[in-house]
């Protein structure tokens, strides 16, 4: 006998077309996520300069690999970053200026570039510019396909450390096979290609 104070719950019973149509729905549900998956999780290993998987992938991180500095004792640092697909093949490089970490005083920095291996792990393809030439970074970006930035140096070995005095305005762009360099001077000109091997 059933309360008269309760509602009819027979409506609830479930039969075993109520389970094929849920189980239909599922299934139907299941599939269409499939259907609207991004374009980066289908895409594949990339074929340029061994560089990891293609478009989706993670710019490489600049903590994770060691930078070929001569520090001795002391420790690295990266002073700027930029990031940015450099090569076109639909994945980002990044691109970092490092220095050793001085306890005083600007050492000369390097500005190196970081692509993704195979297992995800970043490695150093490109020294753009050596510590070895005795300059430091004003500002570091990638604009569109090119590396771009200021750079500060000395005209003899005689000027102080402390005070650079030359600037100019550098930017790198990908070939297919090297970076080619193109500096602007003072007066707006640009100066011939500088041809840096990946």
């Amino acid at each position: 006998m059933q309360n008269s104070e309760l509602p009819d719950l027979a409506h609830t019973r479930t039969r075993p077309l109520h389970w094929v149509a849920t189980a239909t729905a599922m299934a139907a549900v299941i599939a269409l996520a499939g259907l609207l998956q991004p374009d980066d999780a289908t895409a594949t290993a990339s074929s340029g300069r061994g560089s990891g998987a293609g478009p989706g992938r993670t710019a490489p991180d600049p903590a994770a690999v060691r930078l070929p500095l001569e520090c001795g004792t002391a420790a690295s640092t990266v002073t700027r970053k930029a990031v940015g697909d450099l090569d076109g093949d639909g994945g980002p490089e990044t691109v970092v200026a490092g220095r050793c970490a001085a306890g005083s005083g600007t050492p000369p920095e390097g500005i190196y570039v970081l692509a993704g291996t195979r297992d995800g792990g970043p490695r150093v393809v490109a020294t753009l510019v050596a510590p070895a030439d005795r300059l430091t970074v004003g500002d570091l970006a990638v604009t569109g396909r090119a590396v771009t930035a200021t750079l500060y140096g000395y005209s003899t070995p005689e000027v102080p450390v402390c005070c650079p005095d030359r600037k100019e305005r550098v930017s790198w762009r990908w070939d297919g096979a090297k970076f080619l360099r193109t500096t602007e001077n003072a007066e707006g000109g640009t100066g011939g290609p500088d041809l840096t091997a990946l």
